[in-house]
């Protein structure tokens, strides 16, 4: 008898990594702080590039980054951005490595208020979002929470956090499901996000 095809997001392609990405993390509600923090960043990398770069590249992210252990990244001093731009396993842009500085900063400043989840989530009520799209050609690229998410974070201090940016960071931690109906993932997300509970919200 022959194995039952699985459809995915056309997205997720041919690439092992991406197919991993997909079928493993995407979509997948996110909660923790330090994570949420770390997928912010990133996605703030990926502006101009393929994700797939930044999939490929994420190790080498975490161990030049110290986890992304905010505290320790808002500490950082001249000297470790020139310890990051001699590094050719991360993208080496100033820009973004001095915006990665700062964005621990507004973490940590946000953080005494409130957790980040919470920050985060309350711009959705605490409840995702669960689109029903059949083709990747209605998948749009901001919306107007990620909109009101940028503003709002761009007021509170961080950097390369764009509707665009913010929207594609919604869908990545579960906000948002935009995984194709057709696509084997969708139900097990969207299972997920109806299990979600966030603290305060």
């Amino acid at each position: 008898m022959a194995a039952k095809e699985i459809h995915r997001c056309t997205w997720a392609g041919t690439d092992a990594d991406y197919i991993r990405y997909h079928d493993e993390e995407w979509g997948v509600p996110m909660t923790d702080d330090r994570a949420l923090f770390e997928k912010l960043v990133l996605e703030g990398f990926q502006a101009g590039l393929s994700w797939i770069t930044i999939l490929r590249k994420r190790e080498n992210f975490r161990a030049a980054f110290h986890n992304f252990d905010a505290e320790r990244i808002s500490r950082y001093t001249a000297r470790d951005v020139e310890r990051l731009m001699k590094n050719e396993g991360i993208i080496r842009n100033r820009a973004k490595i001095e915006a990665t500085i700062s964005n621990a900063q507004a973490f940590l400043t946000l953080s005494k208020h409130a957790p980040f989840s919470q920050y985060l989530w309350g711009f959705l009520d605490g409840r995702p979002i669960v689109n029903e799209i059949t083709s990747s050609k209605d998948i749009r690229t901001e919306t107007d929470v990620s909109k009101r998410m940028s503003k709002a974070l761009k007021a509170d201090g961080f950097r390369f956090v764009g509707s665009t940016t913010l929207y594609a960071f919604m869908q990545s931690t579960g906000m948002v499901n935009d995984h194709l109906v057709t696509c084997f993932r969708y139900d097990q997300c969207a299972k997920l996000q109806k299990k979600l509970k966030i603290p305060g919200l």
